[in-house]
């Protein structure tokens, strides 16, 4: 703590008083898992977050990158929490350049608002990302996660899309990597090593991104079926046509009863499929897709059209903070898995929650092989620890077996105590122990909330 009291005047010279916090009732929101911050800064520019880095590195203090906090009850439990730097400063678009189709901007700046102002450019552009939290996530929350939604199917994740970074490293220096024009290179590419890297390799503090044009026309048609196997297997039918869908969802009753979609109320799974792009072409196939379903045996065959089409993707994207809302004791899951074992997990969960006395909803991206696993605990949680710590091993086993993995996104501190949250180890987590090790011998970035606890 004395560290820290010391280099607080430094630290106001650099990023301005105003942009200190120390009041022990403001940081209170900024807990994770228990544990608070010392103090609050909020740097302007690059320059500034560079200049904290280095003071923290030379007092061997803690730093916690945020943004809006959208995602800080995924991770580890943190080991130590000195600083929590806020970038919601660095919040401005550097480059917007809409005739070649790239972007940058600062990390701190939303990803709604960044859609919103390429809405507005000539005939209309946007980022083609669409994790949860959309309108509250900032770009470099939702790079360093990897963050990504239902369209990841048709557009990629930010590894696809991000052609250059610049990231302060824990020895404060400015690292570019990338640009606009992008060049073969040696060594490690940094642009690629930081997404997903949960702010423990470097602060993320500008980023390039590839654009497109805006779709001429969007549409989702809506599918109920009565068993899983069923809506699998036309899943698999699409994914494998001459159809090109943005996604494919199948979710389970639990999960519909919550979304309650507007139409297909019908049957105990719904498959949804997102089409975009040329009118003539998203007509066509949503004409051809309806006839195949009615010959698959879908219940019904309904239709969301370009007005009703983003609330139902929103709806699926922020599922868990409708959860929340409604006042929901739940644990969450991020499963992968071979994309031909959809039906063989999605099933083997269910089988496992009903045995365990807990309703689970699923939203599977069937096209990818990633499932969203929503266990409700209802109340009596702590009552519950021990049978909701067995479902966690049984659901991680499964996706294990089906070529997979698992990760808990969120769940109570008491629960997090007991689980590594990555899941098993494999073999790149020794590897990003090497790189963290060589890149913060100090370890003064997010510690503990990485895979292996870096």
């Amino acid at each position: 703590m004395l560290r820290i009291e010391k280099l607080i005047p430094r630290l106001k010279e650099i990023v301005g008083e105003a942009h200190v916090i120390q009041d022990p009732d403001k940081i209170k929101a900024f807990t994770i898992d228990g544990k608070k911050p010392k103090v609050i800064l909020s740097p302007g520019t690059i320059n500034e977050v560079s200049k904290v880095v280095a003071c923290a590195s030379e007092q061997s203090l803690t730093l916690l990158p945020m943004g809006n906090g959208t995602k800080m009850g995924m991770g580890g439990i943190p080991r130590k929490m000195d600083i929590v730097l806020s970038t919601l400063l660095l919040n401005r678009i550097t480059d917007c350049d809409c005739d070649n189709l790239t972007l940058s901007a600062e990390c701190g700046i939303t990803l709604g608002e960044v859609q919103k102002r390429l809405s507005k450019e000539g005939k209309g552009y946007f980022l083609p990302l669409d994790p949860p939290f959309t309108e509250k996530a900032t770009l470099g929350g939702i790079v360093a996660t990897n963050s990504s939604g239902s369209r990841r199917l048709f557009y990629g994740t930010a590894r696809d899309l991000i052609i250059g970074t610049k990231a302060v490293f824990p020895n404060g220096d400015i690292i570019a990597s990338g640009g606009k024009t992008v060049k073969n290179v040696s060594g490690y590419d940094m642009c690629k090593l930081l997404i997903g890297s949960y702010g423990t390799l470097g602060i993320l503090c500008e980023i390039t991104f590839k654009l497109l044009p805006l779709p001429e026309r969007v549409a989702t048609l809506l599918l109920p079926f009565v068993r899983l196997e069923e809506a699998v297997q036309f899943g698999r039918e699409i994914l494998q046509s001459q159809y090109l869908p943005s996604s494919i969802e199948i979710l389970n009753e639990m999960a519909l009863k919550k979304i309650n979609p507007p139409v297909a109320q019908q049957g105990n799974y719904l498959v949804a499929i997102g089409l975009e792009g040329v009118a003539e072409s998203i007509e066509r196939q949503v004409s051809e897709i309806g006839e195949r379903a009615k010959k698959s045996s879908a219940l019904e065959t309904a239709v969301l059209s370009s007005e009703t089409h983003p609330s139902f993707w929103k709806t699926i994207r922020d599922f868990s903070e409708g959860l929340v809302e409604e006042g929901s004791n739940f644990i969450s899951f991020k499963s992968n898995f071979l994309i031909s074992r959809c039906g063989e997990v999605m099933g083997s969960y269910e089988i496992i929650a009903k045995e365990s006395g807990v309703d689970c909803g699923l939203i599977c991206h069937s096209g990818n092989g990633v499932l969203y696993s929503y266990v409700f605990a209802g109340k009596g949680v702590r009552s519950k620890k021990e049978s909701l710590l067995n479902l966690i091993r049984e659901f991680s086993s499964v996706a294990v077996k089906n070529e997979g993995h698992l990760i808990v996104e969120s769940c109570p501190p008491d629960i997090k105590k007991r689980i590594d949250v990555w899941g098993e180890p494999r073999g790149e987590y020794e590897i990003m122990r090497r790189l963290k090790k060589e890149i913060d011998p100090k370890g003064i970035l997010n510690p503990g909330r990485f895979v292996g606890g870096i």
